[in-house]
């Protein structure tokens, strides 16, 4: 399969496919080729889309290889399946189907063989990789055959860290589910159909190499492996000693030093006093001036690098010429045909585009563009978030702004806010000139919290919503928050999304004449205040007796605020400033409950500074945060009965789901991402009654809500309290490395596989005495471990059991 853009690895493939793409000088199509005819395949059908002539240039019949080539090509994208569907004509017999643009030195003669013994119709050759999200992860039995699919798994999701190399071993009735012409890939669409039928399908895992050859990053980690001799291929050239391997008609002046492992290219000069040091590749015909250091970097062919240059970590294309003093530094490209003047600087990262001119003593600090450019994951758990003016700069939000404004499917209004901070209304003002870029509409509802930019997406019917806020534990911390058309966070598909277009800066742009002026609202919290009341039925009854409330929050906006719509609604507040004093939020809980026992407080709340989550504690001091918050809320909307279902998040105790199912009331499961149980809670929100999802993620709100509820049903928040059930609910983590999470995670699924055990978001074991979820944090290098038990000591006795299994499992790094 030779059809690939190689959309990721651009500036690299603007002008050449990517099986085009030289490792070590040759096209890695043409390591393929020879692989095949090592184990005496010699008819290969190359199936091609993009730049065709390139490769059928090169590589013709195949002749020069001992090989015979038939090309099929794509007129419009049919998918992997339907691009070998579309070469169904020169099939046969059993067919192995290989990328054009990985490198592999797989026994393809083992692989076979396991495919004849186990009768397989469909073998994919599968690979242990320790970070394997981004690819996808394939489960098989001890048998090995396939149980089971994920594409690209969230970290909750890696149930193994087996993945798919896109290599099949495959016999001709399965490509029977499709016409000739059908758009369908074999992992997304036929694997699942193959497996839904119960057709013999099973998992090769293979110990040779394989690397996808799809980014930057794993471009240059392939030619490493390969010089330290991790690939079992030949390398071209004479071995002049160990690790430094030299082409024909290669000249190296005086006191040149070549620290191994480094490959020169066929016709190369290199200058005196130069130093090529180890993981250095030139390509052919290259040109390195006196004194050039360069340093894990590699050249393609017709290289020119000036006197004192020095490169570092860089990957640089044909036909560049680099003049004198350039400093070019780690995971920098220089495209094809691009010219560099004297004293140049490449930032790290940054990446040139094809036939770029560069002036003398320029900086280049950011990408010169008209294609994509390959960048690290934006999104963070619910977030965007970084240092600012480090991470987030103004450059860096207007781009980010254009490609969320870039998403959206129609024209629209999107609305934004902040936080009072400075630097707050820095980012948020170059949010909106990313937006205003592309024609869509911006309203600006000022300084308000995150759940007043929720509402006021559904109140004006925006497309989607910002806001910016600062941290207070980190005071050059920003976090942008993005929500869609319904108020909640956007999804991880999205996410992905607006990722591939802030790193491709394929964005929509407008024209002078339809650039609008942005919608500023004045007074949004009168507002606010206002609808939030519309909620409440009993405000006179409030008001005839007012409650006496402590508030605090480490946001004086948002205490403020909850303490403002309070008040309008009839209760006694009290505010508590104390609580920046203290590092630890347990710490100051102990020390809010001690002033609510000693006022006479009727209710406490503690509120998280984005204005979304409440901590409560009652009239007798006791401290309801987290899971009893929820229970505290299931309670209310089961008492009130209006609620025909509840949503819980997947890692939620069973006894709220017990008091559910008690109550008749239908319990909805979702993952623990806050995108899935916004959008789960806005699916089965109802016209009356009390919100799950406002009493969730709308602290102001929520506070009034329950004080209303409390005073309609003539209840004490203490009563509310003492008749929940004890829950036994324990939460630990576990630092790991990165690459540990789907090795971990695979072990406990097999270690686990006769026991009662889920797989819909980590891995999830029940027992007698309750059930233990380990489930791989998405965003920090760690092991969430949730228990629950039928009693506290059964809880504890899982929580231990299961901390110690993981961290037994991180010690044996050979498993």
């Amino acid at each position: 399969m030779a059809g690939g853009k190689g959309t990721r690895l651009k500036p690299l493939t603007c002008s050449i496919p990517k099986p085009m793409v030289p490792i070590l000088n040759k096209p890695t199509m043409e390591y393929t080729i020879q692989l095949l005819r090592q184990y005496e395949i010699n008819d290969i059908a190359v199936t091609i889309a993009h730049l065709p002539t390139v490769i059928t240039d090169y590589f013709g019949t195949g002749e020069k290889w001992g090989v015979q080539l038939e090309y099929f090509t794509e007129d419009v994208p049919l998918g992997t399946g339907g691009s070998v569907k579309n070469a169904e004509g020169f099939i046969d017999d059993t067919f192995i189907v290989l990328s054009g643009d990985s490198l592999t030195d797989i026994n393809i003669k083992k692989a076979l063989a396991f495919h004849e013994q186990k009768k397989s119709k469909a073998t994919l050759i599968l690979k242990n990789e320790p970070v394997p999200i981004e690819y996808g992860v394939v489960i098989t039995d001890h048998d090995g055959k396939i149980t089971r699919f994920l594409e690209k798994p969230s970290w909750g999701e890696v149930f193994s860290n087996t993945i798919n190399t896109g290599m099949y071993i495959l016999e001709p009735e399965v490509l029977q589910y499709y016409q000739k012409g059908d758009n369908f890939d074999f992992s997304k669409d036929l694997f699942p159909k193959l497996l839904a039928d119960g057709i013999p399908m099973y998992g090769y895992v293979t110990e040779e190499y394989w690397s996808d050859v799809g980014a930057l990053h794993s471009y240059m980690q392939t030619h490493f492996d390969i010089l330290e001799g991790k690939v079992n291929i030949e390398i071209e050239g004479h071995q002049i000693e160990k690790g430094i391997w030299v082409g024909e008609g290669v000249q190296l002046n005086h006191q040149v030093v070549l620290n191994p492992p480094v490959y020169i290219g066929k016709n190369c000069i290199v200058g005196e006093g130069s130093k090529l040091d180890a993981y250095t590749v030139l390509g052919d015909y290259s040109t390195i001036s006196k004194e050039v250091s360069l340093k894990r970097s590699i050249t393609w062919s017709h290289v020119s690098i000036g006197k004192n240059s020095h490169c570092s970590g860089a990957v640089i294309c044909n036909n560049v010429e680099i003049k004198n003093h350039a400093e070019i530094y780690e995971n920098a490209v220089i495209g094809e045909g691009s010219s560099l003047e004297a004293r140049v600087m490449i930032k790290p990262d940054i990446k040139l585009w094809p036939h770029k001119k560069i002036d003398e003593n320029t900086i280049v600090h950011q990408n010169l563009v008209w294609g994509t450019k390959a960048s690290k994951t934006i999104f963070g758990y619910k977030d965007v978030s970084g240092q600012i003016n480090i991470e987030i700069s103004p450059e860096f939000a207007s781009r980010l702004g254009t490609a969320f404004a870039s998403s959206l499917k129609e024209e629209g209004t999107i609305i934004v806010s902040s936080d009072f901070f400075h630097a707050s209304h820095l980012i948020k003002n170059a949010l909106i000139a990313g937006i205003s870029s592309t024609g869509i509409s911006v309203m600006d509802i000022g300084n308000m919290v995150m759940p007043a930019n929720r509402f006021a997406v559904k109140y004006f019917k925006g497309n989607g919503g910002i806001h910016v806020r600062m941290d207070y534990t980190d005071h050059n911390l920003v976090h942008i928050e993005f929500i869609d058309k319904n108020g909640a966070n956007i999804q991880r598909s999205r996410e992905r999304e607006i990722e591939n277009l802030f790193n491709r800066e394929d964005f929509k742009r407008c024209n002078a004449d339809q650039i609008k002026s942005v919608i500023r609202i004045e007074n949004f919290k009168d507002l606010y205040i206002s609808e939030g009341m519309k909620l409440l039925k009993n405000i006179a009854a409030i008001k005839r007796k007012p409650p006496t409330l402590l508030i605090s929050c480490k946001s004086e906006a948002v205490q403020g605020l909850t303490s403002e719509f309070l008040r309008h609604i009839g209760c006694q507040v009290q505010e508590d400033y104390r609580i920046k004093e203290f590092i630890e939020a347990k710490d100051y809980l102990a020390a809010m409950k001690q002033q609510v026992i000693a006022r006479n407080i009727d209710l406490a709340a503690m509120i998280t500074e984005d204005g979304e989550k409440l901590i409560l504690i009652d009239k007798k001091g006791r401290i309801i945060q987290q899971e009893r918050y929820d229970a505290l809320i299931a309670m209310m909307l089961l008492r009130e009965g209006s609620a025909e279902k509840l949503v819980l998040s997947y890692t939620s105790p069973y006894m709220i789901e017990k008091m559910a199912k008690d109550h008749h009331v239908e319990v909805v499961r979702v993952k623990s991402h806050p995108a899935s149980i916004m959008n789960a809670m806005l699916n089965i929100q109802q016209d009356k009654g009390l919100s799950q999802y406002l009493l969730s993620y709308n602290a102001t709100w929520a506070i009034g809500m329950i004080v209303d509820f409390l005073v309609t049903k003539d209840i004490k928040l203490e009563n509310l309290v003492e008749e929940m059930p004890d829950l036994y609910y324990i939460k630990e983590r576990i630092p790991c490395d990165w690459q540990d999470k789907g090795r971990v995670i695979r072990q406990l699924v097999e270690d686990n596989e006769d026991q009662n055990i889920e797989l819909f978001e980590g891995v999830k074991i029940n027992d007698e005495r309750g059930w233990a979820l380990i489930l791989p944090d998405s965003e920090k290098p760690l092991f969430n471990i949730y228990t629950e038990g039928f009693s506290e000591e059964y809880a504890q006795e899982l929580s231990l059991f299961f901390r110690e299994k993981v961290k037994e499992l991180l010690k044996n790094q050979g498993q």
